[in-house]
């Protein structure tokens, strides 16, 4: 299986002429499972954003790199190519899109050489959806409409399952769902984790970590990575906080 290699070098981000991300550094490889942490406004969804190429967010220094190739200025459908996938902490609804249009559209343009039949995808689709206990009519009804927090996140889980990325961002994919459903997720991610998938777990707190174990965990604060450590930085974060970390 090809690995995957995410570098991301020096990079600044701000929005609105404001630096938010004053130069992270940062590598995530195939099959390796990464946390980002730190208090609230310190940059973390900024910089899940900012990788998938959001347009709110301005790139004023560094680069993203995956296996090499430049993504700095790249349009968010090529970052999409290249196997980035970013599962937002708030999905928005969108009205009038299929489910269905939408898996199918996206399929075809990250595999156009596959040629999926129409009858083979669908199935790949419900086994997804069976998986993630979500009833079948959810793929005729229009993306997020109406959905519950933990249907929005169970839907971004679908994506990732269908469209197969090499590196995924969570970015608190554990709020809005119970702890059966945090339970279903996490066993839903895990699986991808099997297949080789690099992850970045963006997240406040320890909730989704103790059923996701990472390898490597990364405080954010004020817009810099203050520290790297492994899963004992972020059990010291939840009996103690984030006053400890002085940058």
């Amino acid at each position: 299986m090809t690995s995957t290699v995410l570098e991301i070098k020096n990079l600044k981000v701000s929005a609105e002429d404001k630096e938010i991300l004053k130069g992270v550094d940062l590598t995530i490889k195939s099959g390796e499972i990464h946390a980002l942490m730190g208090p609230n406004g310190a940059g973390k969804s900024t910089l899940g954003e900012a990788l998938v190429g959001h347009p709110n967010y301005t790139i004023t220094g560094g680069k993203i790199l995956i296996n090499g190739k430049n993504l700095t200025d790249a349009y968010p459908e090529e970052r999409a190519k290249a196997g980035l996938f970013l599962a937002f902490q708030s999905p928005i609804s969108i009205p009038g899109v299929k489910i269905s249009t939408f898996l199918r559209t996206a399929y075809n343009d990250l595999y156009p050489d596959e040629k999926m039949p129409l009858k083979d995808f669908f199935n790949m689709v419900k086994a997804a959806m069976n998986d993630l206990e979500m009833n079948e009519s959810f793929i005729s009804r229009s993306i997020n409409d109406g959905f519950s927090g933990g249907e929005r996140k169970r839907f971004e889980v679908l994506q990732m399952i269908v469209l197969k990325p090499k590196i995924v961002i969570l970015d608190e994919i554990d709020s809005g769902l119970d702890v059966d459903a945090l339970k279903l997720v996490s066993a839903e991610i895990k699986k991808l984790h099997d297949q080789n998938i690099g992850f970045l777990i963006i997240t406040h707190y320890q909730r989704i970590l103790k059923d996701i174990i990472p390898e490597f965990v990364h405080i954010l604060k004020d817009g810099r990575i203050v520290m790297n450590g492994n899963k004992e930085v972020s059990d010291k974060i939840e009996d103690e906080g984030y006053e400890w970390i002085k940058g």
